[in-house]
């Protein structure tokens, strides 16, 4: 991956002419960000021999028909920061594309400073929350997600995060006995769904796929 001293590459994945060629000269005008390569398809973007790209916007709907968490699934193995930079979608095609990788979701309908920040924040290696990922997170009906309680879910993200199980306790306000048994709780939810879930890596891994904020 590229460094960004020299400012910030990014690479776009549409197949509308109109809105890269729009793209291109908008965000030459913060003057830190460029429009490097245009590709209409992933395959496209994939066969160019340029290099040193930072953050790949995609659009998640292209007519190539292919699909979208497997395009999101491939520039990640590529070693591509992505963003999904589209209109919308139906939210369990915005989950499931966070959870393929994608560094977060912007819909098309933002002004230059506000999608100049986000990129700004993707490329930079962070993850962008935004109020359509949130939706989508709270619509997205996978049957994989365990519904989980409150306490549930604070005990799984302090300690996910990377607190012991002690200071997690601590943290959420509990005895640590309490916090355990709202772990076990939680992988055993994760369990039921297939997922198995035994170690910290494991659930920061589900806290991520399953947007738990």
């Amino acid at each position: 991956m590229a460094r960004m001293s020299q400012g910030i590459r990014v690479a776009a994945v549409d197949d509308d002419r109109m809105l890269l060629d729009g793209l291109g000269t908008w965000l030459a005008q913060t003057g830190d960000i460029a429009l490097t390569v245009a590709a209409a398809t992933v395959d496209e973007l994939l066969g160019d021999p340029r290099d040193g790209i930072d953050l790949v916007l995609l659009d998640l709907v292209l007519r190539d028909g292919s699909d979208p968490v497997d395009n999101v699934r491939r520039l990640i193995a590529a070693d591509h920061r992505v963003l999904v930079l589209s209109v919308w979608s139906r939210p369990h095609e915005i989950a499931a594309a966070f959870a393929a990788g994608a560094s977060g979701y912007v819909t098309k309908d933002h002004d230059l400073a506000t999608l100049a920040s986000v990129i700004r924040t993707a490329a930079g290696g962070e993850t962008v929350y935004t109020p359509p990922l949130a939706m989508a997170f709270l619509e997205d009906p996978r049957p994989d997600r365990p519904r989980l309680s409150t306490r549930e879910r604070e005990i799984l993200l302090a300690y996910a995060s990377g607190m012991t199980l002690t200071t997690a306790a601590r943290h959420v306000g509990v005895r640590p006995d309490t916090a355990k048994t709202y772990l076990d709780r939680v992988k055993a939810k994760y369990l039921e769904r297939g997922r198995p879930t035994y170690t910290k890596l494991d659930l920061a891994d589900r806290v991520r796929e399953d947007g738990i904020h």
